[in-house]
C-alpha cells in the first residue's frame, strides 16, 4: 500500500502499512453502486443534530484529535478494535476490500532506523477535498468540523476517495448485517471515521471509542477535544508541545495534528 500523505524533517523514510516513503507519506499521499441500507435503520439527521443539552450544532466547538506517536505502541490495535466494535465494522478477512475507519501505518527512518508507529483516519479538515468533489451533497463537514457521509444519497462513485490525501475513506463492499442504530451503513456507498459523532453528540464530555480505547491499554497517545476552548486538554497540549498536520502544503486545516513524527 502506497501511503502519500508531509514531513517536518527532511529525513528519508520508508513507511510501511505495508513499507512506503516516509517524505511521500508525509508530503504527497468507478462506478456507480447501488445503495442498500439494512430494513429499519435510518440514518441520523447528523447534519442537525443536537448535544445533549438540546442545543444544535454549531461553529463554537471545532472538534479535533492530537496523536503523539511516541506513545503509540507498535503492534497494539486497540483503536482500530475498539472502532470496529462500536461503529459496526465487520472484517471479511479480505485486507484490500475490508472497511476500516482507521489504520495503523508504521513509519521507518532508513538513516536512523527510528520505528513510529502511527492511527490515521479521516483529517476533519476544515477546507475537505471530499466534500468539494462530491456529486450529489452525500459528504459534508457540519459547523463543528466533524466530515460526514449521509449513505443515503451517496451513490458509490468514490470521487471522494480519490481526492482525499490521507486514504481515509473506505468503500463499503459487502452487505452489512448487525448494524448499529447510531451507525448505520449500507452496500455500495464511502464511509470515514465519524469522530462517533453519536457519543459527541449525546454528550459533549464523551470521547471516540478509539481515545477511550487507548486510554484503557495505559497508552494515552490520543487526545480528543474542542480546539475552540483554550482550557481544553487539546488547546493546552497543542499550546504547549509542537506538532504538525499531515499534508500541511495542502492547506486544508486538518482537525487531526501528529506529534514526534
Amino acid at each position: 500500500m502506497s501511503d502519500n500523505l508531509t514531513s517536518v524533517k527532511q529525513s528519508k523514510l520508508t513507511v510501511s502499512s505495508n513499507n512506503v516513503d516516509r517524505r511521500g507519506f508525509l508530503s504527497s499521499v468507478s462506478a456507480i453502486a447501488a445503495v442498500t441500507v439494512a430494513p429499519g435503520v435510518a440514518l441520523v439527521g447528523f447534519a442537525e443534530a443536537r448535544s445533549v443539552d438540546k442545543e444544535p450544532v454549531t461553529d463554537a466547538r471545532r472538534w479535533g484529535m492530537l496523536i503523539d506517536s511516541s506513545r503509540c505502541v507498535r503492534g497494539c490495535d486497540a483503536c482500530v478494535s475498539a472502532c470496529g466494535k462500536e461503529n459496526g465494522l465487520a472484517s471479511y478477512s479480505r485486507p484490500q476490500t475490508d472497511v476500516q475507519w482507521v489504520r495503523k501505518v508504521t513509519v521507518r527512518d532508513t538513516r536512523t532506523r527510528r520505528i513510529t508507529s502511527l492511527p490515521v483516519m479521516c483529517q476533519h479538515c476544515q477546507d475537505p477535498p471530499c466534500v468539494d468533489v462530491c456529486p450529489t451533497g452525500a459528504s459534508f463537514r457540519r459547523t463543528d468540523g466533524i466530515v460526514l457521509v449521509d449513505r443515503h444519497i451517496c451513490i458509490g462513485c468514490r470521487y471522494c476517495m480519490m481526492a482525499c490525501p490521507y486514504k481515509a475513506r473506505s468503500f463499503a463492499h459487502e452487505s452489512a448485517n448487525n448494524q448499529k442504530s447510531h451507525a448505520p451503513r449500507g452496500k455500495g456507498t464511502v464511509e470515514a471515521c465519524t469522530f462517533c459523532v453519536h457519543r459527541v453528540d449525546e454528550n459533549s464530555d464523551r470521547t471516540p471509542a478509539c481515545v477511550e480505547a487507548c486510554a484503557a491499554q495505559g497508552h494515552g497517545a490520543m487526545v480528543f477535544g474542542d480546539l475552540n476552548d483554550p482550557n481544553s486538554q487539546l488547546s493546552k497540549d497543542l499550546d504547549k508541545y509542537s506538532s504538525t498536520e499531515l499534508r500541511g502544503d495542502m492547506g486544508l486545516n486538518p482537525g487531526v495534528r501528529y506529534r514526534n513524527i
